[in-house]
């Protein structure tokens, strides 16, 4: 989607505070963080959500998980991280394109969800 604003800042036409890229996936810091580690990691190549990923997104989806570690550590999150990827309207997601949230390097977090 050449509109979409990950696909934008993938392409270098929107700028970003970037802490990591490789030739599949970007990761960048989130412009409203929530704890004093929030990092956001998207794949290069436009994937609306985990809903409509599929095997053909294998390769990118397996490199987006190999490198949330190393990020999260590079960043400050040394005792712990969560990791969060919001898919649809009804599970949060804001952004249209894939993107896992790296929350942590502070206080430990509050428990997920609480109904």
């Amino acid at each position: 989607m050449s509109d979409c604003i990950f696909c934008r800042i993938a392409r270098g036409e929107i700028p970003a505070a970037k802490v990591y890229e490789d030739e599949l996936v970007l990761a960048f810091k989130d412009i409203r963080p929530i704890a004093p580690v929030h990092v956001l990691v998207i794949p290069k190549q436009h994937i609306e959500s985990l809903a409509t990923a599929t095997v053909d997104d294998a390769e990118v989806l397996g490199r987006l998980f190999s490198v949330v570690g190393k990020i999260a550590a590079e960043q400050g999150a040394t005792d712990g991280f969560r990791t969060i990827i919001n898919s649809g309207k009804v599970g949060g997601q804001e952004v249209y394109h894939l993107h896992a949230h790296i929350i942590g390097g502070g206080a430990p977090l509050p428990a997920m969800i609480k109904y």
